[in-house]
């Protein structure tokens, strides 16, 4: 902590590799240093360089990224968190700093993966027959995946995948319905290797050609000024109202959601200026961590952007990405509404104050020194809503980040900056919009190089000055390229559990199991509940997506979202589609609650996290943050029930979208207020009681419903308006306000 109450780049540092095993990054010194540099920069260029300019083969184009990415873990990430704390010094058997066996390592692992586009040609013809060379290079790359995973984000990914090859081998000795015929060691390497349903699957594809550039992309905009200018605005919005660094919060988490896919970051790096501001007002520090890390989840499911589980649906479900963006922007503000007005009323409660004048920043001079720096969020946005592939919109924003970073002050622009900003923006339009026919890319190569010469003689003749100096361009592709190591370990990782599934068949095992069971449960209540609310098909489906949602949520514990969304849509979704939930709002229930496992305990690293910058009780606060998420919880369920929530789910019409969006509306509200014990006035037990009665009938879709809730909630509104009209309560808030 600083004396001004926030917290230091250094603190936020050890808070975030803390609480997130992918930032735990080894410290080196030379020549790992410049070696490990030298390759990260190179695997961002390589990225950079293709969504421009052309994708690879696709399994060179996933080999190459799997060769970085997997060798650079073992040279980044230590073995232990022992080793991590070691004192740095080079020897031989420790050249850099770094164990020799490490880099070892690292070489066997991108060897063995450089070895399949090697043989590619010849492919086709070893699937099913493999050589003693494809199953020994298959098993050096299936040992080496699973310990790059667990260095890089601890140890539950790769004990699934590790339960699940034991599955495959050991399918005989299974009991009933999970029983096979088992596969031998050189069978599964066979299909987890040489084919494209396991390691080198789809998931390593999407990490590869989509979510990488997006990464990076984050990173970038970061470092030209964008998430300060996203939380300057949140400040001027929400910042003078009661309760204001905390609506901050959830107004800044969401801008900066559409850089950042991850709930950790995001908690850190909005945390770090919004925590010691809900302290210094007045709110609980438990509230306040909790406030932060239940509106830094939302960010992955804020688009445009979104999280890399957003990039993998665009691939299983085979739709447009601009499909998904929509689909996503009613829940994302229905999550964010709900922790607002739970932070509202928690504000009314207590009384708490807003920024005053000099807390708050200058708007006006902040969109003067910053507005540029919206450019390429505007750029991305429109490339990915005229149906271009995410990879060249990540490409054009990464592109006009560089060009704003570089050419554009903070104070005192120079006539000589802006025309080297208009120029190289049209150039990259020209390379982003142009249509040159069949020498497409090597147009937009020249194109592309003619750029870079303006922007060098520019620099140079002109004495054009930037906001940021070439080094922290640098500096930004080589983080970007680090914050990308860990998805892309745990894309390959999942590719195992695929590679099981589709192996053996268990997927629909698992399936026919999870139908059973919610069978089985919908019978039992439908033998208790009124006729009226008996319907077993309903019934069966709430039981099915209960069971899918809490195995999410305890999936999500250490797991990555990306992992667990993959794991579980192979695995439950198929189930969600067989009782007849459209595909789109499958996949999207799920994403939904592998989310949320962020913020649920006992493993909420997001909470965590928060709890650190507020110095608050770590269960505490992550149990707090589940309750202001629960908006989150409680709208998949709707959505499922009344797809049109979603707006382009099949059978979508306007009276059902309005019905179900006013209906979540008043329910959030009126969820806020109970789980508040706040409306107007303070609210007493039987209040709280039919609240959350009401709130249940609101957010359940159907018309009748929801007036049933309203029905419900009018004796609480009765009481809350005469009691705060009443001139007793008047004088006592006067006392209160003078005492205070």
């Amino acid at each position: 902590m600083t004396n001004d109450n926030t917290l230091d780049d250094r603190k936020l540092q050890e808070l975030e590799e803390k609480f997130d095993p992918e930032m735990r990054f080894r410290t080196t010194v030379a020549p790992a240093t410049w070696i490990v540099m030298t390759l990260l920069i190179a695997l961002s260029l390589f990225h950079y360089y293709t969504s421009g300019f052309g994708l690879l083969r696709e399994v060179t184009h996933r080999g190459v990224h799997l060769a970085f990415v997997l060798g650079l873990i073992f040279l980044v990430f230590p073995h232990s968190k022992r080793a991590y704390a070691a004192h740095l010094h080079s020897t031989w058997h420790r050249p850099g700093g770094v164990p020799l066996a490490d880099w070892l390592l690292g070489i066997a692992c991108a060897v063995s993966v450089l070895y399949i586009p090697y043989v590619f040609d010849d492919l086709a013809f070893r699937v099913g027959n493999p050589s003693t060379l494809d199953v020994v290079m298959g098993s050096v790359l299936f040992l080496t995946l699973l310990e790059a995973t667990r260095r890089s984000m601890g140890w539950p990914l790769p004990l699934i995948a590790i339960g699940f090859t034991v599955y495959a081998l050991a399918g005989p000795w299974f009991p009933g319905l999970l029983k096979h015929a088992g596969a031998s060691w050189s069978q599964m390497i066979n299909h987890q290797y040489l084919t494209s349903q396991g390691i080198y699957g789809v998931a390593v594809g999407v990490v590869s050609t989509y979510v990488f550039h997006f990464v990076l992309f984050g990173v970038i905009a970061t470092r030209i000024g964008l998430g300060q200018l996203f939380l300057d605005i949140a400040s001027s919005i929400a910042g003078r109202y009661a309760g204001g660094p905390a609506k901050v919060s959830v107004f800044g988490s969401a801008m900066f959601g559409m850089l950042s896919g991850s709930s950790v970051a995001n908690a850190v790096t909005v945390g770090s200026l919004t925590i010691p501001a809900m302290i210094r007002v007045g709110y609980r520090r438990e509230f306040a961590g909790a406030v932060e890390a239940a509106s830094s989840t939302g960010g992955q499911i804020t688009p445009p952007v979104l999280g890399a589980a957003a990039f993998l649906m665009v691939e299983f479900l085979n739709v447009p990405y601009q499909t998904i963006i929509v689909a996503s922007i009613v829940p994302a503000f229905m999550h964010f509404f709900g922790v607002f007005m739970q932070v509202h009323f928690e504000a009314k409660r207590h009384g708490l104050r807003g920024l005053t004048d000099e807390e708050m920043p200058k708007l006006r001079e902040s969109l003067r020194q910053r507005w540029p720096t919206l450019v390429p969020l505007f750029l991305l946005i429109g490339i990915l809503v005229s149906g271009r592939t995410p990879y060249l919109a990540a490409f054009t924003g990464i592109s006009s980040c560089a060009i704003v970073g570089l050419t554009t002050k903070t104070q005192g622009n120079r006539r000589a900056n802006w025309v080297l900003f208009a120029l190289l923006h049209a150039l990259l339009g020209l390379i982003a919009f142009g249509d040159f026919g069949g020498a497409t890319d090597h147009v937009k190569l020249g194109l592309f190089a003619a750029g870079v010469l303006v922007a060098l003689a520019g620099w140079k003749l002109a004495g054009v000055t930037g906001r940021i100096a070439h080094g922290v361009l640098v500096e930004a592709f080589e983080t970007g390229a680090k914050y990308a190591l860990a998805v892309g370990a745990a894309a390959a990782t999942v590719g195992i559990v695929i590679g099981v599934v589709t192996l053996t068949g268990v997927g629909f095992k698992i399936s026919y199991i999870i139908t059973a069971w919610a069978q089985a449960i919908a019978g039992s209540l439908s033998s208790v509940l009124p006729a009226f609310l008996a319907d077993t098909r309903s019934l069966t489906l709430l039981a099915a997506l209960a069971m899918t949602a809490v195995v999410c949520v305890l999936m999500g514990c250490g797991v990555p979202t990306t992992a667990t969304y993959i794991i579980m849509v192979t695995v439950a979704a198929p189930t969600l589609v067989q009782l007849g939930v459209q595909p789109l709002v499958a996949h999207f229930f799920v994403f939904y609650y592998g989310v949320l496992a962020d913020i649920t305990p006992p493993v909420a690293l997001a909470a965590y996290a928060a709890a650190g910058m507020a110095g608050s009780d770590p269960f505490k606060t992550g149990n707090t943050a589940f309750r202001l998420g629960l908006a989150k919880a409680l709208v998949p369920f709707v959505f499922v029930f009344s797809p049109s929530l979603l707006i382009v789910a099949k059978g979508f019409t306007y009276y059902d979208f309005a019905i179900t969006f006013a209906g979540c509306v008043l329910g959030i509200v009126v969820l806020a207020a109970a789980l508040s014990r706040f409306l107007l006035v303070e609210m007493q037990r039987w209040e709280q009681l039919l609240c959350l009665v009401a709130a249940l009938l609101l957010i359940a879709p159907g018309l009748w419903v929801s007036v049933a809730g309203i029905v419900v909630v009018l004796p609480v509104l009765a009481r809350q308006i005469t009691t705060w009209r009443s001139p007793a309560r008047e004088l006592a808030a006067e006392i209160d306000i003078g005492t205070r």
